[in-house]
C-alpha cells in the first residue's frame, strides 16, 4: 500500500511523519517549491512543524499533484477546505480510478457547503466506499512532540477502514476505527465552530465554570444536529456489548471523536479555531486576524455553512447560530454571548 498526502500544512506534516515513523516511502505534493528544496536539504519542514524531522530517503515530493496521486495507491487529502478545487483542478477524472481517498479535511467546502466526499463524488465519480476519513482528537503539534495522540479512521467498509488504519500506528498514535462516514465528519465541522465560541468566551473574559457549561451544551447541541443525519453511538455511557473474545466494550465515538475532539479543541492553546476566536472576543476584526495568522481557522467558514445547511436540516443549533452570527452578521461578541446565556441549560 503506497501512500500519497496532499498538503504542505501542519496537519499533512504530521501526517508525513506518522507514515515514515513507520518506515512508509511516500509520495508528498507541495504547492511551494522552495519548502521541498528545504526539506530535502534539513530534514524538516521550515514553515509549519519545524519540531518534526524526516527520514529524507522516504520522501519523494513533487508540485505535481497528478504525478503524486499517479503513484500512490491511497490519497490522503490534508489541504484546507477552502483550497480544495483549486489544489485539484489540474486533476483529470481518470487519475483517480482506483485510489481510496482519506480525507484529513476537517470542514466543508465554502462555496459549495459540502463535505469532500460530496465534491469528490460529483467531479471525479469517486464512490463512497472508496473514501475514508481520519479525524481527532489530535493537534498536529503535539504529534510533532510525539505525545500519545488518537487518531479516529471511518469509511463504509469498517474492514477497509481498520487496514487503512494500520498504517497509521506508531509508540505515540493509537486508532479508532468506526463506519459513521458522515457524523464524524460534520461533527469535526462543528467542533471547530464551538471551539471558535470558546475562544470568543476567553476573550470577553468569561471563566472556566462558564467555559464547561457552555462545552456541555454544546456537545449536546451538537448530538441533536448529528442524529439529523443517523449518526450512532453519541451519548457517553451506551455501549451495545463487548467483544466476546478481549471483554472490551464496544466502541462510543462520543468518548473520542464527538465528545474527545469537541474537547481538546475548545480547551488547546495550540487550537487555531480558538486562538481565532480569542482574537474576536478581544475586538481584532476578521480581516485583522486572518492577516495576521499564518493557517487556517476552519471554523470560521464552517459557520456560515452549517448556517445555510440547517436551514434543511432544522436542528436546534443556536450556539453555532450565534457564532455565525459574531463572525458574519455583525453581531457584537458580548451581544451574541449574553444570547448563549440564556438557551444554555
Amino acid at each position: 500500500m503506497t501512500f500519497g498526502i496532499i498538503g504542505g500544512g501542519s496537519w499533512a506534516t504530521a501526517l508525513a511523519k506518522i507514515l515514515t515513523d513507520r518506515k512508509h516511502a511516500i509520495h508528498w505534493w507541495i504547492r511551494n517549491p522552495g519548502i521541498i528544496r528545504h526539506i530535502r536539504e534539513h530534514g524538516n519542514n521550515p514553515t509549519y512543524l519545524s519540531a518534526a524531522r524526516f527520514d529524507v530517503s522516504l520522501l519523494s515530493m513533487s508540485t505535481d499533484i497528478t504525478e503524486v496521486i499517479e503513484k500512490s495507491d491511497v490519497l490522503v487529502i490534508a489541504v484546507p477546505s477552502a483550497y480544495v478545487e483549486e489544489s485539484l483542478a489540474p486533476v483529470n477524472q481518470g487519475a483517480w480510478k482506483g485510489k481510496k481517498i482519506v480525507s484529513a479535511i476537517k470542514g466543508l467546502l465554502p462555496d459549495k457547503n459540502i463535505l469532500l466526499n460530496d465534491y469528490l463524488q460529483r467531479q471525479f465519480n469517486i464512490p463512497l466506499d472508496d473514501y475514508f476519513a481520519v479525524l481527532g482528537p489530535c493537534h498536529a503539534e503535539e504529534v510533532a512532540t510525539e505525545k500519545l495522540s488518537y487518531l479516529t479512521f471511518s469509511g463504509r467498509d469498517i474492514n477497509r477502514a481498520s487496514q487503512i488504519a494500520s498504517h497509521f500506528i506508531t509508540p505515540y498514535i493509537n486508532t479508532i476505527v468506526n463506519h459513521d462516514i458522515l457524523g464524524v465528519q460534520y461533527a469535526a465541522v462543528l467542533k471547530n465552530i464551538y471551539a471558535l465560541g470558546a475562544g470568543i468566551a476567553h476573550g470577553l473574559d468569561y471563566g472556566d465554570n462558564f467555559l464547561s457549561v457552555y462545552i456541555a451544551n454544546a456537545a449536546d447541541e451538537m448530538a441533536g444536529f448529528l442524529r439529523k443525519f443517523g449518526a450512532k453511538h453519541i451519548t457517553v455511557g451506551e455501549h451495545e456489548g463487548e467483544d466476546p473474545i478481549t471483554h472490551r466494550k464496544t466502541p462510543n465515538y462520543a468518548a473520542s471523536v464527538y465528545l474527545g475532539d469537541l474537547l481538546v479543541t475548545c480547551y488547546s492553546l495550540y487550537s487555531r479555531n480558538r486562538r481565532f476566536g480569542n482574537m474576536i472576543g478581544k475586538g481584532h476584526t476578521v480581516k485583522e486576524i486572518q492577516g495576521e495568522m499564518n493557517m487556517v481557522a476552519e471554523g470560521y467558514n464552517a459557520s456560515r455553512c452549517i448556517y445555510d445547511i440547517n436551514k434543511l436540516v432544522d436542528a436546534a443549533i443556536p450556539i453555532a447560530e450565534t457564532v455565525y452570527k459574531i463572525l458574519w452578521a455583525d453581531v457584537k461578541p458580548a451581544e451574541g454571548f449574553k444570547r448563549i446565556e440564556q438557551v444554555m441549560v
